[in-house]
């Protein structure tokens, strides 16, 4: 009995330091091109999308990389944020068009961002 409660204890102070607040952490994300073929099928959201959001751009990872701001994607049933991220530019010339909503018949259609 007495083995039992000594295990609770324990395992209330084990728990108890997992509730602590984490520690900030700066993270950097790097993307890939990644290249699709075949016309994408646009999707009409009736929804407005709301505000992009100001972000603050984290420090390159290294040379050649493009900051591609975050946007708002619709799941099917309500926008969530996507952060911005570093991507690799694919060739020296190559310039990165942001996405973005663009206004059409009967709502609202993603335009994907791509470099040009």
């Amino acid at each position: 009995m007495r083995k039992g409660v000594y295990a609770l204890a324990l395992a209330l102070f084990f728990f108890v330091g997992c509730a602590e607040e984490p520690t900030t952490v700066t993270t950097t994300t790097t993307t890939q091109e990644v290249t699709t073929t075949g016309p994408a099928r646009e999707v009409v959201v009736t929804r407005t999308p709301p505000a992009v959001r100001v972000e603050t751009q984290t420090v390159p990872p290294g040379p050649g990389y493009v900051w591609t701001r975050g946007y708002w994607r619709w799941t099917g049933v309500d926008y969530v944020w996507v952060p911005g991220s570093w991507a690799v530019r694919p060739r020296p010339a190559a310039v990165w068009v942001e996405g973005h909503w663009v206004r059409r018949a009967g709502g609202w259609v993603w335009i994907a961002g791509h470099w040009q």
